[in-house]
């Protein structure tokens, strides 16, 4: 970066980290401790959506890669409405546009499931979709129906916790997503920005 960089301020992007997604397990740990939340198996990766013969042949290598896990076998949704059976990774389209790889595992599985976001990351990475990678996450329960995912944002290399409140109606539980980032800050790279915490209303698992 050059000095008129410096001084106008501008910054290069910080190039894409996916092992950091190898520190959720941690952060489960962690979770649990500190506010009695644990995995759900649940994990997605989203993405704008693409269409076309690349990315139909990049959908069919992932599933082969992932379909090699002989421990994915009998695991609780693998087979869940709008899948084929027994398909490791389910492709689904949210009410705004944006498209989902998920990935199920039974919930004491997360170091697996991460291992799938992280595969599905690389294959579309590897295969020019990149730029089309917005953000991974997974899912969390806790008492009382709360809910809880952790996000990992691709561009950035950052995670932020998003806590939706139980009910009708798009709201989050502000505290709560706070004291996680406290509670996380030793297990995961927190977002610090808290205008890029972005909602992520109906995502698979929540």
């Amino acid at each position: 970066m050059g000095l008129l960089d410096v001084i106008l301020g501008r910054t290069k992007p910080v190039p894409p980290d996916l092992d950091r997604l190898f520190g959720l397990p941690s952060a489960a740990v962690t979770l649990e401790v500190a506010a009695g939340f644990t995995p759900t198996g649940t994990g997605a990766v989203c993405f704008a959506t693409v269409e076309g013969a690349a990315f139909e042949q990049t959908h069919r290598e992932i599933e082969e890669l992932l379909d090699a896990d002989a421990g994915r076998q009998g695991s609780p949704g693998a087979s869940g409405a709008g899948s084929a059976a027994g398909s490791p990774v389910e492709l689904v389209r949210d009410e705004y546009g944006y498209s989902w790889l998920v990935s199920r595992r039974s919930p004491e599985q997360l170091s697996e499931l991460v291992t799938d976001l992280h595969a599905v990351n690389t294959s579309l990475e590897s295969n020019g979709f990149g730029p089309q990678l917005l953000c991974s996450l997974v899912s969390f329960r806790g008492e009382a129906d709360r809910r809880l995912a952790l996000v990992y944002l691709y561009k950035r290399g950052t995670f932020y916790p998003f806590a939706p409140l139980p009910g009708r109606g798009q709201r989050r539980d502000n505290a709560l997503e706070l004291q996680m980032r406290a509670a996380l800050a030793d297990d995961l790279r927190m977002e610090q920005d808290l205008d890029r915490w972005f909602p992520v209303w109906g995502a698979p698992g929540l």
